[in-house]
């Protein structure tokens, strides 16, 4: 059966998910990217995913039968809104505190630091509710939070012989379906600092959906030199 422009689109996703979630590296990618396109048939098309499988479908673990739920930054911000929050404040005196990594923010969430500083990391948090306010409260010490650039962040702080507000932020827009966190409270003598930057691991996934990209443009070019040769002048995938 001949293959039409969409079955051919539907294999090139494919193996952008695969080679996005290092089942292919970027060699093969190039190969089988290159020989979708030349494809004419669905039997030419079909084996170049056939070790792998539907895109954004999560592999389950070796002796498992459920699949892998995506977590943290990986997973859509629908997904990361709901659940039991895992901690609703943090207290610091003549010490620090550290909320990071796989955790959920209460609906309200209260930071006190005296003589001391703490660390509030949203990067990789899931969040109670839609609507966060965390209060953030620093005497003659510190508090730093960390926020993703796509998250709606509200900074609202008084600093009095202090600081409290927002310091340099990474690119990137806010996204309409991310949680609402409004940062309040006030610093005496200290300072309370609000950063939007991503993880190394977010970093990564961006450095590799441009070598993705640059790899489809390469493949795109060769094509073009060569001529519709066996392809019938059909118009070229963008």
């Amino acid at each position: 059966m001949r293959a039409s422009d969409a079955d051919r689109e539907r294999i090139a996703e494919s193996l952008r998910e695969a080679v996005a979630e290092g089942r292919l590296d970027m060699n093969e990618f190039e190969q089988r990217l290159e020989s979708a396109y030349k494809a004419r048939t669905h039997g030419e098309l079909e084996p170049l995913v056939q070790d792998l499988p539907a895109p954004g479908t999560a592999v389950a673990p070796v002796g498992s039968a459920a699949p892998v739920p995506l977590r943290g930054s990986a997973a859509s911000w629908p997904a990361r809104i709901g659940g039991t929050a895992t901690s609703k404040g943090a207290f610091a005196f003549w010490g620090g505190f550290n909320r990071k990594g796989r955790w959920t923010v209460g609906r309200k969430f209260t930071a006190f630091a005296m003589w001391g500083g703490g660390e509030i990391d949203l990067r990789e948090a899931n969040f109670e509710d839609g609507e966060i306010v965390i209060r953030c409260f620093a005497i003659m010490g510190g508090v730093h939070v960390t926020a993703p650039p796509e998250l709606n962040v509200d900074v609202r702080g008084v600093g009095i012989m202090g600081g409290f507000g927002e310091g340099s932020n990474e690119d990137g827009e806010p996204a309409p379906d991310a949680p609402r966190v409004r940062i309040t409270g006030f610093a005496l003598m200290g300072g309370v600092g609000v950063e939007r930057k991503r993880t190394k691991a977010e970093l990564r996934r961006l450095k590799e959906a441009e070598e993705i990209e640059q790899a489809e443009r390469a493949v795109r070019e060769r094509r073009r030199l060569e001529g519709p040769g066996e392809s019938g002048g059909r118009k070229e995938l963008g």
